[in-house]
C-alpha cells in the first residue's frame, strides 16, 4: 500500500506561481511512475503531467511551457511547479503513483491516489 499526501495548493492571482508537493510512502519510491491530475468543479479528472522512474517527463498540452514535474527520490517527493497560472487552472490537483515505473496519461496507469489539494487562480 502506498500513501500519497499532497500539499502546496492555495489561492493565487493570475500570472502567479505555485509549487505542489506530494510525499509518498514506501521504500521503493525511486521505481515508481508518478503523475499529477486535476479535476475542476463539474468536470472530469484530467491528466496534467507524468514522470517515469527514469526521470522522463511528459505533459498535457494545457501545461506545456508553464508546468514542470520533478521528483526527489531521497525525499520520496514529487513536485509540480506551476508558473503563469490562469483562472482555468483552478481545480483540485491529485498526485498519483504506480509501482511500475512506466506510466501514461491514462488514469488506469496509476494505482494509488492522494486526497488532492485545491488550487484557485483568481483573475
Amino acid at each position: 500500500q502506498v500513501q500519497l499526501v499532497e500539499s502546496g495548493g492555495g489561492l493565487v492571482q493570475a500570472g502567479g506561481s505555485l509549487r505542489l508537493s506530494c510525499v509518498a510512502s514506501g521504500r521503493t519510491f525511486s521505481s515508481y511512475g508518478l503523475g499529477w491530475f486535476r479535476q475542476a468543479q463539474g468536470e472530469e479528472r484530467e491528466f496534467v503531467a507524468g514522470i517515469m522512474w527514469s526521470g522522463s517527463t511528459f505533459y498535457a498540452d494545457s501545461g506545456k511551457g508553464r508546468f514542470t514535474i520533478s521528483r526527489h527520490n531521497a525525499n520520496n517527493t514529487v513536485y509540480l511547479q506551476m508558473n503563469s497560472l490562469k483562472p482555468e487552472d483552478t481545480a483540485v490537483y491529485y498526485c498519483a503513483a504506480a509501482l511500475k515505473g512506466i506510466v501514461t496519461t491514462s488514469q488506469a496507469s496509476y494505482r494509488y491516489w492522494g486526497q488532492g489539494t485545491q488550487v484557485t487562480v483568481s483573475s
